[in-house]
């Protein structure tokens, strides 16, 4: 790997790290406020809205500047996202600016990975960031249940600064605190990736027209870019993977947390910790898929998603813990394997279709409104009197049904177009060998 691959990886870890422990934060900061279920429910929705609503700019947005400067500006945005809900914002509007703060990260900390690295490194780089990345999720779940627990917090709170009032009074603002100076740390690391040497894209400005026209005159650009991802035979059936796992993924964060309380009787400290559990399986899941398979071997993976939708639905029958952290180990590690190797054969696809930047975009634009939608549908739910064991059957169900639909949908490609398919999985195989 190319030494600049190593400074990505700390940026990402770093930001990362903080994105997952400002959510258990913020949950924590809702309950202690006195915030309904179904509010602390919205966090997840509420922060896929800017990667919906501005996909078809940050995909442009990414292209036309050097991606470490993208990363950078992102992260200043989530800082920002802190300070307004240190400073009494609705914790739902503050967190929604942190999601746009991710939703401008994301095109840069995957697309760099196809201007730095050759295809035939695509997924062992992709099983690294991920592995990572899921490793920060673990670490940063716990984190913020430290961070908000009485044992740390206390430390925290008989900290302050001579002279100066700071208005820090509760275990989740200290907290907040804390994770400014995470979020701080990867912009550093942000000011060091190198220049791939990429030929910057830049966005299509007319300076005669205002910003709501020249934004305006990128939608059908990126509209044309989903339109292409959609049509291509390997790319729709990795962007419908990907789409489905994270949209449903993203909610469990949250529905486990509601699990574990309901079943286990655990706190948000401790509930945070269990959540956590899943991530190690997911690491171990990417790992060994960095390891064991190859681009052009990315769809064999899509029965493991049928799997793991059957074993969210067992989560019900679930009530002690030696039981659960096996299970949901098992349950995170069908994941890891299912998404490493489908997000590589998307981002290869995106890649050749469109640039990697309008890629990437595209993918999160179908993820986060997946996440938005099935987030939308529970938080309602929730507010109805909906238990957490009727949703995480819902959730699982969902998972299982619709994996088996893609399945059914690849297969159709293969009988209906098999010279295209086998065209384009020979590009994947002859790309790996350059």
């Amino acid at each position: 790997m190319k030494r600049g691959f190593y400074t990505i990886m700390s940026a990402q870890f770093f930001s990362s790290l903080a994105d997952n422990a400002i959510f258990v934060v913020a949950v924590e900061f809702m309950r202690s406020g006195g915030a309904a279920e179904w509010q602390r429910a919205a966090l997840v929705p509420i922060f896929a809205i800017f990667y919906v609503v501005l996909a078809p700019l940050v995909g442009a947005f990414a292209d036309a500047l050097p991606k470490g400067k993208v990363m950078f500006i992102s992260n200043a945005i989530k800082v920002v996202g802190c300070l307004l809900m240190l400073f009494g914002t609705h914790p739902l509007m503050a967190y929604a600016i942190i999601g746009l703060g991710a939703a401008a990260y994301s095109p840069a900390k995957y697309g760099i990975l196809t201007e730095l690295l050759p295809a035939s490194q695509l997924v062992k780089a992709n099983g690294w960031i991920e592995g990572l990345t899921i490793a920060s999720i673990l670490l940063g779940i716990v984190l913020g249940g430290t961070l908000v627990g009485h044992m740390v917090s206390s430390h925290l709170l008989a900290f302050d600064f001579p002279f100066i009032d700071t208005g820090v009074d509760t275990p989740s603002e200290a907290a907040i605190s804390m994770l400014i100076v995470v979020y701080m740390i990867a912009a550093w690391f942000n000011t060091r990736i190198p220049h791939t040497g990429v030929e910057m894209r830049p966005l299509r400005s007319n300076p005669n027209h205002g910003v709501a026209r020249n934004l305006a005159a990128l939608l059908p650009d990126f509209w044309h870019c989903n339109e292409r991802l959609w049509r291509d035979k390997l790319g729709q059936i990795s962007l419908a993977t990907t789409t489905l796992f994270w949209g449903a993924g993203g909610n469990l964060k949250y529905i486990v947390l509601a699990w574990a309380s309901l079943a286990l009787g655990y706190s948000t400290t401790q509930a945070s910790a269990l959540t956590g559990v899943v991530t190690i399986g997911m690491a171990v899941g990417a790992v060994v898929a960095s390891m064991r398979m190859r681009l052009d071997m990315a769809t064999r993976v899509i029965p493991l998603g049928i799997g793991m939708g059957l074993l969210v639905m067992a989560m019900i029958f679930i009530h002690n813990v030696w039981v659960a952290v096996p299970f949901l180990i098992l349950l995170g590690g069908f994941g890891g394997f299912l998404v490493v190797p489908m997000n590589a054969l998307l981002q290869h696809r995106g890649h050749n279709l469109m640039g990697a930047g309008r890629s990437i975009a595209v993918q999160n634009f179908n993820e986060q409104a997946c996440i938005l939608l099935l987030g939308g549908v529970y938080s309602a739910c929730t507010g109805l009197g909906l238990s957490a064991y009727a949703a995480i059957t819902v959730f699982g169900g969902l998972v299982a049904g619709f994996m088996w639909i893609i399945r059914r949908w690849h297969q159709s490609n293969l009988r209906k177009h098999p010279e295209e398919v086998e065209h384009l999985l020979a590009i994947a195989r002859s790309d790996k060998h350059h």
